[in-house]
């Protein structure tokens, strides 16, 4: 009979970690990030905590990571501890293991509640060289005018079609400038939902509407995500309850 596993003590500390993606980090995998934090949760030896059962994983907990190849400010994770921490001493030990453009940007104690329950929309930035503003402008216009826009994305479960305009709460457009010469910039509020409408389905919809298609592929950036105030379309921080619980 094969022996029982020995049952790992629960975390005493939940701490929730916002990093960033930045450069040419930006085009790591969310499992190539997985590895590279648990290496840098070992290099910096804090008390992880560790499921229990046969195959025991440490307790990291990820949510909603943006897709490959985007930018961010704004992901999230938790993890569980077994002897309490400072979070600057974690915020600082984190930095120095992880490489650089994967950026800690803040370490809080976890409050009660889900995180994920607070990751409602998204806010994107996504710069489009050799796009003219006024095109991008007229582009916007008219897929704002639908009230769907139905586009198809590759999943694993084989090609899909979905409404990508119901989820966008606000996009506009701001003018820019890059080495190569104009760009439009476009700024948008996504919010979350499944399937989950990301940059690229929005860009897909614009194509698809107006015909708008960038000469170079435009880089995305999240800026912002968490909870989403209806009345203003803005984002908030999803750390606010954390921190206010720690004050």
């Amino acid at each position: 009979m094969r022996e029982q596993p020995t049952q790992q003590p629960p975390p005493v500390q939940k701490l929730r970690i916002q990093y960033a993606k930045r450069g040419r980090l930006r085009f790591t995998s969310h499992r190539d990030f997985s590895r590279a934090f648990e290496r840098a949760i070992r290099r910096a030896e804090l008390p992880i905590a560790y499921s229990s059962g046969f195959s025991p994983h440490p307790r990291i907990s990820y949510a909603n990571a943006s897709p490959t190849g985007a930018a961010s400010e704004a992901e999230y994770l938790e993890i569980g501890v077994t002897t309490p921490c400072e979070p600057a001493t974690v915020h600082e030990r984190l930095d120095e293991a992880l490489p650089q453009g994967l950026d800690i940007v803040t370490v809080v104690v976890a409050a009660p509640g889900a995180l994920a329950d607070r990751l409602e929309a998204s806010r994107w930035r996504i710069d489009m060289p050799g796009i003219e503003p006024d095109a991008a402008t007229a582009a916007v216009q008219k897929f704002l005018a639908k009230t769907s826009v139905e586009v198809e994305r590759m999943t694993k479960r084989g090609m899909r079609s979905f409404d990508c305009r119901a989820a966008v709460v606000s996009l506009v457009v701001c003018s820019g400038h890059v080495s190569a010469g104009t760009c439009a910039i476009l700024e948008m509020v996504v919010r979350h939902g499944t399937p989950a409408v990301r940059p690229d389905d929005i860009l897909a919809g614009l194509r698809e509407i107006a015909g708008l298609v960038a000469p170079v592929p435009p880089h995305q950036t999240r800026i912002a995500q968490g909870p989403l105030d209806l009345e203003t379309g803005s984002v908030g921080d999803p750390l606010g309850p954390d921190r206010d619980a720690s004050a």
